[in-house]
């Protein structure tokens, strides 16, 4: 089933939220959702006939295990949060340690490290020189604490550091040429 597809429709999302927040009846979904008895009943019936939804004498309820079952069918390329091309473990990485592009914290297993300061290094253009302030910004996007990020990219090789003029520059981690 496309679960995304079938959600897609304003009023059958309306109407699948009415349910699983405990509408039953039609009067109920009608009255949350706010639309007409025509158009919940419409969205009612391409959510019964896909599945998603059960009717039975006590009235709608939403068939979890065809969720779940919908989920598992997602390849991991079909995920919005993996690259193609990506490996699984670099993708798992991602899930576990950035939301919403954001680092949310800092691995402390080295090589998980490793792959997030790749990822960190993305965000700088080979070939072009940074000064310390630009760094911290760049950064400053995706992790509070820009500093300890930027000594991380540098001690471990993903940026190098020009002596004295505060000057940085990407010099590792992968690329798309």
């Amino acid at each position: 089933m496309d679960l995304v597809g079938l959600l897609a429709d304003g009023d059958r999302l309306r109407v699948f939220a009415a349910i699983v927040l405990g509408s039953e009846r039609v009067a109920e979904i009608r009255e949350v959702t706010g639309l007409t008895t025509r158009e919940v009943g419409k969205a009612l019936t391409r959510l019964v006939q896909s599945g998603l939804v059960l009717e039975d004498k006590l009235g709608y309820h939403i068939d979890e295990h065809e969720i779940r079952s919908s989920a598992r069918e997602l390849r991991p390329a079909d995920r919005p949060d993996e690259l193609p091309g990506e490996t699984a473990e670099r993708a798992r990485v991602r899930r576990a340690f950035f939301k919403d592009g954001r680092l949310t914290m800092m691995p402390a297993g080295r090589a998980k490290r490793q792959i997030v300061l790749d990822v960190l290094a993305q965000d700088f253009e080979p070939g072009t020189r940074f000064t310390e302030k630009q760094v911290n910004l760049i950064i400053g996007k995706r992790f509070a604490d820009a500093a300890t990020i930027r000594r991380y990219l540098v001690d471990e090789g993903f940026l190098e550091r020009e002596g004295g003029g505060g000057r940085y520059w990407r010099a590792g981690g992968t690329f798309e040429p």
